[in-house]
């Protein structure tokens, strides 16, 4: 990589990086060090190619999800379990409940599968359409369709107190804002 290339692509990294950093925790459940690991895995990739690279963050992306769905393609796998702490409280109600939720929210998606958590990412985090996300995991808007329904349904029996938000409560909580990721500038 040339001079040019190489601060175009630290450029990319200094601007980007959080936001790829918060899609790639939830496509790993709420682990913070996996997600950094499929990251710095996706950057690499990206790193190898980027003369050749268009749009950047869109190929990252795609490297991002494609390295997860081919992690949960594994015949073995590493179960962890992550236990978090929940913050002390605070003086302010709203943000107390607000963090709760997002840890029930994060305790909700770990237990997901691999698959099912990343349908429910691409489609409501990233806010992605049936189609596309069916055509980055290689399969077919109806899998999509019914994968998305039995994740939902599993969320539901996982987390029943984030129904009783209901959409007029979902305004209260920012939807990108139940990422793991604690650390703002």
């Amino acid at each position: 990589m040339n001079a040019e290339g190489l601060e175009g692509f630290r450029d990319f990294v200094d601007s980007r990086s959080s936001a790829l950093l918060k899609t790639a925790v939830l496509l790993c459940g709420g682990d913070q060090h996996a997600g950094e690991d499929l990251l710095q895995n996706a950057l690499v990739k990206a790193a190898g190619r980027w003369q050749r690279i268009d749009e950047p963050e869109a190929y990252v992306r795609r490297i991002l999800y494609r390295q997860q769905v081919s992690r949960w393609r594994l015949k073995w796998r590493r179960r962890e379990v992550s236990v978090a702490e929940p913050p002390e409280a605070g003086a302010d109600v709203d943000a107390a409940a607000a963090a709760e939720l997002r840890l029930v929210m994060r305790e909700a998606l770990s237990r997901l599968t691999a698959r099912q958590r990343t349908v429910l990412v691409l489609r409501y985090f990233e806010d992605l359409p049936e189609g596309d996300v069916a055509r980055l995991l290689g399969c077919s808007v109806g899998t999509v369709r019914s994968t998305t329904h039995r994740s939902l349904a599993r969320l539901r029996v996982l987390a029943p107190e984030l129904a009783a938000i209901g959409p007029q409560g979902a305004a209260d909580v920012p939807s990108r804002d139940f990422s793991p990721v604690e650390a703002r500038p």
